[in-house]
């Protein structure tokens, strides 16, 4: 079963699961995901933790000695969050160790600071803290207010992962913040080499958004293009990392020890189920990135994905052709960036909100 997950990890792609519960840590199924399935890194966010805390039972005692602390419902989420956090760190420390970049796990900052660059930043440094393992991402999105976050968190030493990207102009934004926070920790005297960063390119949401457009034009040219929007984009994406990669700003700050802030590809289940369901996955292989899969891509991919191949070097002026076909077609594509940028706030925040009730009704459970 793990011989097509192998395959794709021998084509220089990372795997990195994107779900993480106190049950995967505690039953040694995370372990053995990393073992079996090749799976070297985590991602969560709000909504995880949540169904994580509402089905399991493992959570119980500790929100009730929590409760019994006095502590807060924000306080509880942030003692729950970072332990597992924490601990998945711990069964991914080898990975860390005998790798280069993976090994990682993610956290997220509270998204209602979204808007609010100082409170991301000192959201960014209480989880950092908290968490206390080199292997740790801090995920900081990538709004306009979190750009100079992800500056301010890298030049202090924090490894973040950069979320929420949906455009190649704010992609380019994200890649100087970090390379602004690399210029200030090694001026700081900080060790380049321990700080890490993935910036997280979101894909099959732009399908969803572009494909609906397409469907309301109804023309044939428009009809043709849908499902090939989000490749494109991530195609065209992957491009501007090269150009930052071959500066001479990359190259003196690699000879000082820096490490790329890795491309990874999020949000690649796919949602129309028209579309062949490892899409996200076959279409955007190439050494040196990041995929993060829900479980359901994960096993799919296990059973019946294919690796093709670099699927993305040397694409990006055929995808830009194909973006400008959808403009062509009618689509304004810079609204698609910014609808889908606000929507991914929005649904930021109300993945937290609901991480909140489900948190608050598990201390008022125990509280009785």
């Amino acid at each position: 079963m793990t011989d097509r997950l192998k395959a794709l990890a021998d084509a220089g792609v990372s795997i990195w699961l994107d779900d993480l519960s106190r049950e995967r840590i505690e039953s040694g199924n995370l372990a053995e995901l990393v073992k079996d399935s090749h799976v070297t890194g985590v991602t969560t966010n709000p909504t995880i933790f949540a169904a994580a805390i509402a089905d399991g039972e493992r959570y119980d005692a500790q929100v009730k000695d929590l409760v019994a602390a006095g502590k807060d419902v924000d306080a509880v989420i942030f003692d729950l969050t970072t332990d597992d956090v924490r601990n998945a760190c711990d069964v991914l420390a080898p990975v860390a160790e005998a790798t280069a970049d993976d090994g990682r796990v993610s956290i997220e900052v509270e998204p209602d600071l979204a808007n609010d660059t100082e409170r991301t930043i000192a959201s960014a440094q209480a989880l950092w803290q908290a968490v206390d393992r080199p292997n740790a991402l801090i995920k900081i999105p990538a709004t306009k207010e979190g750009l100079p976050a992800i500056t301010a968190a890298i030049a202090q030493g924090i490894s973040v992962n950069v979320t929420l990207i949906f455009s190649t102009e704010r992609y380019r934004e994200v890649m100087d913040a970090y390379l602004s926070g690399l210029e200030q920790a090694r001026d700081a005297g900080l060790d380049l080499s321990k700080i890490r960063s993935v910036a997280s390119f979101f894909v099959s949401r732009v399908d969803t958004e572009v494909d609906k457009r397409l469907d309301e034009i109804g023309t044939d040219e428009a009809l043709a293009l849908k499902g090939k929007a989000a490749v494109a984009n991530a195609r065209v994406a992957y491009g501007a990392f090269e150009e930052v990669m071959a500066s001479d700003r990359w190259r003196v700050l690699a000879e000082a020890g820096a490490n790329p802030q890795r491309p990874l590809w999020a949000s690649t289940g796919v949602k129309n189920p028209e579309y062949p369901d490892t899409m996200y996955v076959t279409d955007l292989v190439v050494s040196g990135t990041v995929n993060t899969m829900p479980e359901k891509t994960l096993e799919a991919f296990a059973d019946h994905g294919e690796v093709l191949g670099d699927m993305v070097t040397g694409r990006g002026a055929e995808a830009q052709e194909l973006l400008d076909q959808v403009s062509a077609a009618g689509v304004d594509f810079a609204d698609v960036m910014d609808v889908l940028e606000t929507e991914g706030v929005d649904k930021f925040k109300a993945s937290w909100h609901e991480l909140v009730d489900t948190v608050q009704g598990q201390m008022d459970k125990a509280a009785q």
